[in-house]
């Protein structure tokens, strides 16, 4: 099971970053690929207790949906309303340079998977609290979907 503390997996994500062009199109949704890089780093900044997020939680989404969306062999769906202060029209961090803002992400996910980490990890703002296990195979999972979201 992919999760970015396998070094094969991460260097996957990372890989699949770099071959991510600015003008590219989403196959779904309304997001810029420089507005996909931005979502992406603000998600791991919530993880990380960097960005302040809303939760939306109940039992149902700490259990069945959390354990369905992080072990079940399932593509995320397309068009899944996020949290107001990650979504690009409202709050989430506006793009600026492409490129800059790439390497931003990148070194957000290698402080994100540093096995000596210098945070704490804060509940996710749907599945509430998760083991760091869990943290990975979510960071994986949503980078994927939103790199899938630009053919790659």
């Amino acid at each position: 099971m992919k999760h970015l503390g396998k070094p094969e997996a991460k260097r996957e994500i990372v890989g699949r970053l770099a071959r991510l062009h600015q003008h590219e199109s989403p196959r779904w949704g309304r997001m810029t690929a420089g507005q996909m890089l931005c979502h992406l780093r603000d998600s791991y900044h919530a993880a990380t207790g960097d960005k302040a997020v809303t939760m939306a939680t109940g039992m149902f989404q700490r259990t069945f949906m959390k354990w369905g969306g992080l072990y079940l062999p399932f593509e995320w769906p397309k068009n899944l309303q996020t949290r107001p202060e990650m979504a690009q029209e409202k709050g989430g961090t506006p793009p600026g340079d492409f490129e800059q803002d790439r390497k931003l992400l990148v070194a957000t996910i290698e402080r994100f998977t540093s096995p000596s980490r210098d945070f704490q990890w804060h509940p996710h703002p749907l599945f509430g609290s998760m083991s760091e296990r869990d943290w990975l195979r979510w960071g994986y999972l949503h980078a994927d979907h939103h790199l899938r979201q630009f053919g790659q």
